[in-house]
């Protein structure tokens, strides 16, 4: 028995050929609350929603989501979503499946990409109250556009790939424009271009640098300390798991680039951005399930990317490691349809993680607005395999058993005493760090779950408690 039991413990890891797992529809995830109305007008895949954006004024959190027939608004109260308003969009249809927004000031700006539409631009002053539409742009250089991006240190509007109209009659479209917000309910044109390519599909402005998203021609990256004279400093035309290029986001400390191509099966890419303002490829990654999956829209803070991934939902990655383990995410999207079921561009669209909040808004096409509360705190330092603290411990003291980053679906935790005789179970299929409390002793701990492979491990951990 003693010599079973010695085996049993000195084992580190074991691997061995693990059985599919069925798919869990969270990991390391609060749902806090989802808004969705099925009276508004949806196409035949029941498309009613588009991007999501989030905002504080005067101290309260507030989120919005674009849908076929405009945009509501919603105040962020008790950790539920309060509908405040909904101003309808100029071009309102069930061919409307791109609208956006930014905000700046006491405005929020509202564009989309379909019919004869407008740039919106909507008075949030008397919030929570009210709302107002100010002004709905629409002659040339207006019009109706794909994104929008503000920069609110040097009062910029960035439009990309923007159809200006007359008459009723579409002009050739803009890869981008810049407006000044000088008078904020009426912006005015200061550039246009770049000329040499045929759209500018996003933006990512910081400090004057402008990270452009240009589809199948890559990244740029311009200098608009002169906005009405950038200047080019650097593209990125070919890169690993090249496709359309769709969207990406640069960290708050300017160190790390993250950009997606809107394509089955290609990875998001990590660059490093130096000193002196060059990028450079660090490393590719993505859902477990990347092959039969498309990345749409990106944000991310210094230590972990969110991504908004169509079919897969809300998926968070920890980019300190390398390559960024995913450690947390939430299933969005259920297919309503069964036959869209194998498309790759249905569910999360959108994604919005509010500054020093655990709060995370999703927007996902058929299923509406998310409010998500995602404990980053749990993850302060990245774990490769399971830890338990404090120990030694105290007898009666809450011991905190920490799964690695990479651990999805069940979780089971096993409490063995000095002798070899079970004395605690604690499974979870949602969460990776537990806690229990233990008398003086001796313990060996063995960690159950499965990691990003899906290939079940086993860990075994000696405890001390005083």
């Amino acid at each position: 028995m003693k010599k079973k039991i010695a085996l049993i413990f000195t084992i580190t890891y074991f691997y061995f050929v693990a059985s599919p797992i069925f798919a869990q529809n969270k990991n390391n995830i609060t749902l806090l609350d989802n808004w969705h109305e099925d009276s508004i007008v949806s196409n035949s895949s029941l498309v009613r929603y588009s991007g999501c954006w989030g905002f504080e004024w005067n101290d309260d959190q507030y989120s919005v989501i674009g849908s076929t027939q405009g945009t509501h608004i919603f105040q962020i109260e008790n950790k539920k979503l309060r509908p405040i308003n909904f101003i309808k969009g100029k071009f309102s249809s069930s061919l409307v499946s791109h609208r956006e927004f930014k905000t700046y000031k006491n405005y929020l700006y509202s564009i989309c990409d379909e019919g004869f539409s407008s740039l919106q631009i909507i008075d949030l002053s008397y919030l929570p109250d009210s709302t107002t539409l100010v002004n709905s742009l629409y002659l040339p250089p207006f019009g109706r556009a794909h994104n929008l991006f503000i920069d609110t240190s040097n009062a910029l509007l960035y439009l990309c790939k923007v159809t200006s109209y007359l008459d009723s009659m579409l002009l050739n479209p803009a890869p981008m424009r810049v407006f000044s917000l000088d008078n904020p309910e009426n912006p005015s044109l200061l550039w246009e271009g770049p000329n040499d390519i045929a759209e500018v599909h996003d933006i990512h402005v910081r400090d004057n640098e402008a990270i452009l998203n240009c589809g199948f021609d890559g990244v740029r990256v311009y200098d608009f300390t002169n906005p009405s004279n950038p200047i080019f400093t650097q593209s990125i035309e070919f890169y690993n798991d090249q496709g359309y290029n769709h969207q990406g986001f640069l960290s708050p400390d300017k160190k790390t680039y993250v950009f997606a191509d809107e394509n089955i099966g290609m990875r998001i890419k990590k660059y490093h951005r130096d000193n002196n303002g060059s990028y450079f490829f660090e490393s590719l990654f993505g859902t477990k399930n990347y092959q039969q999956r498309t990345p749409h829209n990106i944000q991310c803070d210094n230590s972990f990317v969110y991504v908004a991934y169509y079919n897969e939902g809300l998926r968070i990655f920890d980019m300190r490691t390398t390559p960024p383990q995913e450690v947390a995410f939430y299933n969005t999207y259920q297919p309503i349809i069964s036959s869209n079921s194998s498309f790759t561009m249905n569910g999360a669209w959108g994604i919005y993680k509010f500054t020093d909040s655990p709060h995370i808004i999703v927007s996902d096409r058929q299923n509406g607005l998310f409010l998500i509360e995602f404990n980053q705190e749990s993850f302060s330092i990245p774990s490769a395999q399971p830890e338990i603290y404090p120990n030694p411990s105290r007898a009666g003291e809450n011991i905190y058993f920490r799964f690695p980053n990479d651990a999805f679906g069940t979780k089971e935790l096993i409490i063995f005493d000095a002798t070899g005789k079970k004395i605690n179970k604690i499974t979870n299929n949602e969460d990776s760090i537990l806690k229990s409390k233990l008398k003086h002793g001796f313990y060996y701990v063995q960690f159950n779950y499965k990691n990003a492979f899906e290939e079940n491990q086993f860990f075994h951990v000696s405890l001390v408690v005083l």
